[in-house]
């Protein structure tokens, strides 16, 4: 997007919002700045070169800054030194960033930002949802900041497509709804990531993972074993995900793929794939699984996908199944059980009539290990067991869990407790001990001489 085009975006109204945020004007208290940001803005689409890079941002803070003096001057206004940062702050972010919340993507505190409409925005913090004292200066403002979003990656939103997902530039995930789906107006959801990508060592700090189910994870990894990670909305799935994929090998071919791009991948060979929405025809539409289909054809040593949640589940499993060891990816669901349930449904959504039981052997051949994931009670998100697929037994798929979460109480508000081995060793150990890794007996609960280790 060009800088003359964002500077517009930041004064010009968005036709569809026009008439509902007039009506949310109504009542607002009128803004002391107005005057001064738009007198600011239009100079700076006169002075500014709308060629300019936008990643010179220094550049053209300081050409805003010597701008906005110039305008004070002018129209002889006097402000406190609080005033003129705050405003001056409230310019850049107008026109190089998103607004009102521009500050809440740079503090590194925040996990999540939830917009419910122009006047209300929320952030997680430390697992906690809490209101903050920002808001847009209408509906409009809003929409015009949603565009600027959703512009630079070919997305679009509007009342024929009252609904994406999206992304920022540093990969923290977007979803917008707008009218007339949403009767509160515009709601943005801002999953952030950190700007440095959690390292396993993070996990075990914040108590995701215990440190025998953290090695356990890398032999897993490396042995190229195909592994799923479950869990719940706001479980921390993907960011599991993302430290997993970092004990994949750097001279292997990693291909991502995602509905939106999120994935940090650190390895150098890295191929991230994006699926695509029908444009305004409703034409054009790249779906995950058409990916998938087109991954097996890329030459990947392993492949990554965000998150199955519909028919590519099926082309999954047949990856897994023919040669394509070692993927990766994450499913919602309640409970490692219910992550093989809510597979079987997805590959019936493919249109398949491959009989239940085939189905399950199709599953229970290819997945070897789940990771499910919980946020607990005070905000912290735990693995809270790694459950083993082992095969079949008639009709049912077999489980055994290998790691649990006991939960010992409550204090001071946080969750006590820690994940244990279950003192069952996996089948597929052999298949771990075949790519030269060998776990301690310690890791499931046993001491050197085969003795079970006392809780």
């Amino acid at each position: 997007m060009s800088l003359l085009k964002r500077i517009e975006q930041s004064k010009t109204p968005s036709p569809e919002t026009e008439t509902r945020g007039a009506a949310l004007r109504t009542g607002r208290p009128a803004d002391k700045y107005a005057n001064i940001r738009e007198k600011v803005q239009a100079k700076v689409i006169e002075e500014l070169d709308p060629r300019m890079d936008l990643s010179k941002t220094a550049e053209i803070r300081a050409t805003i800054q010597e701008i906005f003096s110039q305008v004070l001057q002018e129209e002889n206004t006097v402000l406190t030194r609080a005033e003129r940062t705050t405003l001056f702050d409230q310019l850049s972010s107008e026109i190089l960033g998103l607004g009102p919340i521009e500050p809440l993507i740079r503090d590194e505190t925040i996990t999540e930002i939830m917009i419910n409409g122009p006047f209300n925005v929320y952030v997680e913090r430390h697992g906690k949802i809490e209101k903050t004292d920002l808001q847009f200066d209408d509906e409009e403002h809003l929409m015009r900041i949603i565009q600027r979003i959703v512009s630079p990656i070919g997305r679009r939103v509007d009342e024929s497509q009252p609904y994406v997902d999206a992304r920022l530039p540093d990969g923290s995930r977007v979803n917008i709804i707008i009218p007339p789906l949403s009767i509160i107006g515009p709601v943005v959801t801002i999953r952030l990531f950190s700007k440095t990508p959690f390292s396993m060592d993070d996990l075990i700090a914040f108590g995701t993972f215990s440190p025998e189910v953290a090695e356990f994870a890398q032999a897993c990894v490396q042995a190229r074993l195909n592994i799923i990670v479950s869990g719940g909305t706001g479980s921390g799935k993907t960011t599991t995900l993302n430290v997993l994929s970092g004990f994949i090998p750097n001279d292997e071919r990693i291909v991502t793929i995602e509905n939106a791009a999120e994935l940090q991948l650190q390895q150098e060979h890295v191929v991230s794939l994006e699926s695509r929405l029908p444009n305004i025809e409703g034409k054009g539409e790249v779906s995950i699984r058409d990916l998938v289909i087109n991954t097996l054809r890329m030459r990947p040593d392993r492949i990554v996908v965000g998150e199955v949640r519909g028919g590519e589940a099926l082309d999954m499993l047949q990856a897994m199944n023919t040669g394509h060891d070692g993927g990766l990816t994450t499913l919602h669901a309640n409970s490692p059980r219910d992550a093989l349930s809510r597979l079987e449904t997805m590959v019936l959504m493919a249109g398949s009539e491959l009989p239940h039981r085939a189905i399950r052997e199709q599953i229970a051949s290819a997945i070897h290990v789940i990771f499910h994931q919980e946020r607990m009670r005070d905000g912290t998100r735990r693995i809270v067991s790694v459950t083993e697929v082992q095969g079949m037994e008639g009709e049912i798929i077999t489980l055994q869990d290998i790691f649990t979460f006991e939960q010992t109480g409550m204090e001071g508000g946080k969750v006590q407790g820690r994940v244990r081995p279950t003192g069952n060793r996996p089948k597929f150990t052999d298949l771990i001990e075949r790519s030269n890794i060998l776990l301690s007996p310690e890791i499931f609960g046993y001491d050197w001489r085969g003795n079970r280790i006392p809780r």
